[in-house]
């Protein structure tokens, strides 16, 4: 590799690295390890089966990664870069090498919407790397914006069955472990019979049966 690969090399592992959402994993001496025995293999000994791929190809096509764009249009624009010339299938194969490698997939539920802005930027005459470039940054806001309608879905999921088992215990149907909100206590009847679950002050619990008072 000359010394501009090797920086962009280094320079895409790294970027890779610190897209963990987890310092505790970006500071783990494990991971840092790995880290450092990926930069030293690329570096070292470059890419020994793929032959038909240099570094800039590879940049290109790992940009690629996780959004929807037509193979025959990368194959294109790849094979006007230096190399040997690239088959549908090359391209193809690759990619998916690079999903596994990254274990990032296009998500399905975005796929009309990136084909239609690959279109829109294709017609605007917008080059490749500018048009991934946007198709990223599309795919990072709209992932993040499922992922928080998910949590929110979750939520009020988990808000109306916490709800319903308190309605259970307050009514005196049989329930399973439940605590209402804002007790310290947990609850749990069967066959119309109420125990209960106290911690302690010495971090233990108190398991008892409770009865109806009699009036």
């Amino acid at each position: 590799m000359i010394d501009e690969e090797r920086a962009w090399a280094i320079k895409h592992i790294l970027f890779d690295y610190v897209k963990s959402p987890s310092l505790k994993h970006i500071r783990d001496p494990h991971s840092i390890t790995k880290l450092a025995r990926e930069i030293v293999r690329r570096l070292d000994r470059g890419n020994i089966i793929w032959t038909k791929w240099t570094e800039h190809r590879e940049m290109l096509l790992k940009s690629a990664v996780g959004c929807w764009v037509p193979i025959a249009d990368l194959r294109t624009f790849l094979n006007a870069m230096p190399g040997t010339p690239l088959t549908m299938t090359d391209v193809d194969q690759r990619l998916k090498d690079f999903e596994l490698e990254s274990r990032i997939w296009a998500n399905e539920e975005l796929k009309d919407d990136c084909l239609a802005i690959y279109a829109e930027e294709r017609e605007a005459g917008t080059d490749m790397p500018a048009i991934l470039g946007r198709l990223r940054e599309h795919v990072e806001h709209e992932e993040t914006r499922l992922r928080d309608e998910q949590r929110a879905q979750w939520q009020k999921v988990s808000e109306e069955a916490q709800v319903a088992r308190e309605q259970r215990l307050l009514s005196g149907a049989d329930c399973k472990w439940t605590q209402i909100r804002g007790s310290k206590h947990w609850y749990f009847r069967t066959n119309g019979r109420t125990y209960r679950l106290s911690p302690t002050d010495d971090k233990k619990w108190n398991f008892i049966s409770c009865r109806r008072r009699q009036r």
